[in-house]
């Protein structure tokens, strides 16, 4: 039987003020009750494999936020493949000036997710689909200035999944751990098909090195990207 994990709001919110340290006390107590939620729901579907309350403070709530200097004002952002809401719920605390999609495979994710938007009175849409039908419904194609994924796929996959829905100029925001010079390197075919350029963010966090990769797109996504679902992760470009 699963083991039942117990939040702790009154060490989170401590937490926060070491990892969020610039949250408003309305945005801090967001984040603290987006961490009970998580925790409670966490105890009865698998919503995440890090319960710690200082391992969501850094590794979830901080860890989102890395991104927050490379989204615009005011830009319409979706996050590909969300799964408990990391880093869209985060960056939308944080960053509320933005317009969020929150887009995953998994319905039953997506009904928590509609569940923290309602709680926290967070303006954002939650959308059941895999990312390459997604990619290619005309509501969402090309209609986002910034993508947004977070422990998703390797980077040339990655690229077909999220930059069909980035408009001309926009930019896919990949988050990745060490490694991830290499991993691009493996992306350069999948980035001349799919017309984006890429620039490595580097971070060195207490939780350990991390990377975005910021790819700007530079022309329209090609009418055949993205694939049919499983396709690029088989038969990456």
């Amino acid at each position: 039987m699963k083991q039942q994990i117990e939040s702790d709001p009154v060490l989170m919110r401590e937490l926060i003020k070491e990892y969020v340290p610039d949250a408003s006390a309305e945005q801090a107590e967001k984040l603290v009750r987006f961490y009970v939620m998580l925790i409670e729901r966490n105890n009865v579907m698998n919503l995440t494999a890090i319960t710690d309350a200082e391992g969501v403070a850094s590794r979830h709530f901080a860890d989102s936020l890395l991104a927050r200097e490379l989204i615009p004002e005011g830009a319409k952002v979706i996050d590909v493949g969300t799964g408990a809401g990391f880093p869209g719920v985060p960056l939308a605390i944080m960053r509320p000036d933005i317009e969020l999609t929150l887009l995953d495979s998994l319905n039953k994710r997506i009904l928590f997710l509609n569940d923290v938007l309602k709680e926290l009175n967070i303006p954002a849409k939650a959308v059941h689909a895999r990312a390459e039908d997604g990619g290619r419904d005309r509501s969402l194609r090309e209609r986002f200035d910034v993508a947004v994924s977070r422990a998703v796929a390797e980077l040339p996959v990655l690229a077909e999944w999220t930059l069909p829905f980035v408009s001309v100029g926009g930019c896919s925001v990949m988050y990745k751990g060490p490694g991830a010079e290499e991993e691009l390197g493996r992306a350069k075919n999948a980035l001349v098909i799919l017309h984006g350029e890429a620039e490595v963010h580097r971070f060195e966090p207490s939780w350990g090195e991390r990377n975005l990769v910021a790819v700007k797109k530079t022309a329209p996504t090609p009418a055949k990207y993205p694939r049919k679902a499983g396709t690029a992760a088989k038969n990456p470009l």
